[in-house]
């Protein structure tokens, strides 16, 4: 075996054992370890101490981790790097919230039957859990709440990239469809004093806004209401924005949640998806994986620039634009056809 191929060869290695790294992540992600470390080392019988764990076993977790750059080790301590940084509780962009989800057994699991999906073109995670992600969550409040920061965490971390790409300043009202917790609609009203808002979600999610829209300083401008875009989101706004909605579902779903839109929107309102866009070739693709997760977990998928051209056509849309905001996200703007 030649240098080149035994470094293919690991290569291929790393990337089919890549999931015990995301456990990995996943555990220290739970057990709060970056934010112990905040202010310098510790020893693992400190961190094994203030985390319940036994300090051999967590030892042998965070050795792994450093080995691949999260966290360091020297002289029996452990600190930040670069990257575990992005694992404190606090630290702008932070992906905790992400990993604690990402690990969840009910997430991960799908992932095992994979091939399923890719034979029948439907996802596992009915199947294995009797019931849809959404409902599982609905019937497990400490899973709805883990999976809610981490969509918080995702808009906070889009937030400010959506916020400066787009001119929000000539909108009077805006309803955020599937907005969470207001994570970003609180951010373009507070950089928009003019613009109102309407923050739409499942009651039990838009339960949790008050804090967020409080925080920012937004409250008195921002209207919560609970109900299903499925069956009819608030009218007579200017603009409606669905950030990471369509994605979930099907073309035939993710067009009736669109439909909805454009019955309750005027003919001079406008349509932002804020949504990753599958670009072509073979370069490193994030979107590309994370169509998979749809796959299984939703039946949902990712989009390429055409498919979205498509979607808004058949729900009465016509695109206008698709702009790049430095991040993961692009801006999918349609208008009345």
């Amino acid at each position: 075996m030649t240098a080149s191929e035994q470094s293919s060869r690991d290569t291929l290695w790393r990337m089919a054992n890549a999931y015990q790294v995301s456990q990995a992540i996943h555990v220290a992600a739970t057990l709060g370890i970056a934010d112990l470390l905040w202010d310098g080392p510790r020893s693992v019988d400190e961190l094994a101490a203030a985390t319940g764990s036994r300090a051999t076993a967590l030892y042998r977790l965070l050795r792994a981790l450093a080995s691949v750059g999260v966290f360091a080790e020297a002289d029996g301590r452990f600190s930040q790097t670069s990257l575990s940084e992005y694992l404190r509780t606090d630290a702008p962009g932070s992906v905790r919230a992400w990993a604690m989800y990402m690990g969840r057994p009910y997430v991960w699991s799908p992932w095992a039957y994979l091939g399923d999906s890719v034979r029948t073109g439907e996802p596992v995670f009915p199947a294995l859990h009797g019931t849809s992600a959404w409902d599982y969550r609905a019937a497990h409040p400490e899973e709805g709440a883990i999976f809610d920061a981490a969509m918080t965490g995702l808009s906070a971390a889009a937030a400010a990239a959506v916020v400066r790409s787009y001119d929000f300043s000539r909108i009077r009202v805006l309803v955020d469809v599937g907005g969470g917790q207001g994570e970003l609609l609180a951010a373009i009203l507070a950089a928009n004093p003019a613009v109102r808002g309407i923050l739409f979600d499942q009651p039990h999610v838009v339960a949790g806004a008050g804090s967020v829209l409080e925080r920012a300083g937004v409250a008195d401008r921002c209207e919560v209401v609970g109900g299903s875009f499925f069956e009819a989101v608030p009218g007579g706004a200017d603009a409606y924005l669905l950030k990471s909605v369509v994605h979930d579902w099907d073309d035939a779903r993710a067009v009736e949640i669109l439909r909805g839109c454009r019955e309750a929107m005027s003919d001079t309102g406008r349509l932002l998806l804020v949504e990753g866009v599958i670009q072509p070739g073979n370069e490193p693709d994030r979107m590309k994986l994370v169509d998979l997760h749809m796959l299984v977990m939703h039946g949902g998928q990712e989009r390429t620039a055409e498919d979205f051209q498509r979607l808004y056509a058949e729900a009465g849309f016509r695109l206008t634009g698709i702009i790049p905001t430095g991040s993961p996200s692009n801006i999918v703007e349609g208008v009345p056809a």
